[in-house]
């Protein structure tokens, strides 16, 4: 049989490629429902857009039979061009896993600069390692160890506003943490390795703990309502429910002022936080502009305080 030529094919079947090199690529499986229950097309044309794949790609997948699924295989190589963007937008939103082709604005818009998007390899290893429960193992550049390898089992994707961390357990350090994805040098999953109960999401007390935060205009503005106004506060209040895990992410995006007395000066401070006491317990909000544990109350002193509710997320 003849090759077929992606171009000699209909818009709506490229869609459906697209979505199973999408799928295979970032989450390491894809199955006939996900195409019916995706596209509403019956279970025979499902086949059918599988087949084309295979005739396509022969060595992107592998058929488990237990499962009834196709996974991908090691030799992977894509069939269409992601931009990381829109990969990151398709999984922590839910939108896009099925555009053909780089996105393009449909209205002139203007978007923050990112400066480091992490490579789509690594990305691809990591999704696709969340999304099957599978140890990784890494090499990782950190800030304070430099290069070395950890083990990981990673469980989300957090995207801080500059740059985007996978949260995992880190089995050399037995605990959670954030990695910065594009501080990943390489990454392999490691298929025979089980993981425990405790290094799962459901053992993260600071992924699974929400805290909430009574946001305010910060008392130094001239005109509090301003503030009030553009973030739809009630009474003047804000309140903004968030992971534990990803609180100090928040603070410090939004240049909250977390000290007792609002004391921070400077034009970027807009927010105050009010109740100061529910980051007790938070761990890693050195980033927390202002933040001192000692102001928390209830807390222990910053002598007693524990070194992890210093730490930085993205060491």
């Amino acid at each position: 049989m003849p090759r077929t030529l992606l171009e000699d094919l209909s818009q709506a079947q490229r869609e459906r490629l697209f979505h199973i090199d999408f799928r295979l690529r970032f989450l390491g499986t894809v199955s006939r429902l996900d195409l019916v229950q995706r596209f509403g097309i019956q279970a025979a044309a499902a086949t059918r857009d599988l087949a084309l794949y295979r005739e396509l790609r022969a060595a992107n997948l592998e058929y488990d039979a237990r499962a009834k699924v196709y996974i991908a295989a090691e030799a992977f190589q894509p069939l269409f061009a992601h931009s990381a963007s829109q990969v990151l937008t398709a999984l922590s939103r839910g939108l896009g896993d099925d555009f053909v082709g780089v996105q393009h604005a449909l209205l002139a818009s203007d978007l923050p600069t990112q400066l480091n998007l992490p490579q789509l390899e690594i990305l691809a290893a990591v999704s696709r390692a969340i999304n099957r429960r599978r140890v990784l193992n890494i090499v990782y550049r950190s800030l304070s160890r430099g290069l070395g390898e950890r083990q990981i089992i990673p469980f989300a994707l957090v995207d801080n506003g500059l740059r985007w961390h996978v949260r995992a357990y880190d089995r050399k350090r037995a605990r959670f943490a954030d990695f910065v994805l594009s501080r990943i040098v390489e990454a392999r999953d490691e298929t025979s390795a089980v993981t425990e109960p405790h290094e799962r999401k459901e053992a993260d007390i600071q992924w699974n703990r929400v805290v909430e935060l009574h946001l305010v205009p910060h008392p130094s503005l001239a005109h509090p309502e301003t503030i009030a106004f553009e973030y739809g506060m009630t009474s003047g209040l804000l309140k903004a429910q968030v992971r534990a895990a990803v609180a100090g992410y928040v603070l410090r995006r939004w240049n909250v002022d977390c000290t007792a007395d609002h004391s921070l000066k400077g034009a970027e401070y807009h927010l105050w936080l009010s109740n100061l006491p529910t980051l007790y317990g938070v761990e890693n909000l050195a980033i927390a502009p202002g933040f001192r544990p000692e102001f928390t109350v209830g807390s222990p002193t910053n002598a007693q305080q524990s070194p992890r509710v210093m730490e930085r997320l993205d060491d």
